[in-house]
């Protein structure tokens, strides 16, 4: 079986300039390890919070490494350096709401200021993109929200098989 390719996207400025440590992609893994049965690979991404920056980090893990899946962590809040939401929107052919409704809903559960975060899911090509928060454990919480909905989605828009792990989550796949 061969292994694919998940697009994970730290998006932060001091992580970028090596301020502190990265902990939202070793998340994303952390949670991916979890949830996928299939054999995967993170293509790793860290970058300042700039929204061109961020556009053409996506673009390039949609069209050239041919990621059937990118999640990006960090950057959804309000203030002025948070950009992620409109990169993403920038390079996606067609934006899914219900993620971000989902996990903001989830999330809402937990912690009152989920209401703060604009994170949004789209696609781009066969490639889906979905923006996660930045703390390890509000990407477990949006992951594990709407995650049972990714393998799916990724076979309408003609990406890579993706299986899941049952123990952690059962992907919907409408019978035939």
């Amino acid at each position: 079986m061969a292994e694919f390719p998940i697009g994970v996207v730290t998006v932060s400025d001091r992580a970028s300039q090596g301020v502190y440590e990265d902990k939202g992609g070793p998340g994303i893994e952390a949670a991916l390890a979890d949830l996928l049965a299939s054999s995967w690979r993170p293509v790793r991404r860290l970058v300042p919070d700039d929204q061109r920056t961020i556009e053409a980090a996506l673009t390039e893990l949609a069209d050239v490494e041919r990621c059937s899946l990118i999640l990006t962590t960090g950057g959804t809040g309000p203030s002025p350096r948070d950009v992620t939401p409109e990169a993403t929107e920038a390079v996606c052919d067609r934006t899914l709401p219900g993620f971000g409704e989902l996990m903001r809903t989830r999330s809402l559960l937990e912690v009152p200021t989920a209401i703060l975060s604009r994170q949004i899911a789209g696609t781009r090509g066969s490639s889906l993109i979905i923006n996660l928060p930045g703390k390890p454990a509000a990407i477990r919480t949006c992951l594990d929200a709407v995650f049972a909905a990714v393998p799916y989605c990724i076979d309408l828009i003609g990406g890579a098989r993706l299986e899941t792990n049952p123990k952690h989550c059962v992907a919907f796949r409408p019978k035939s």
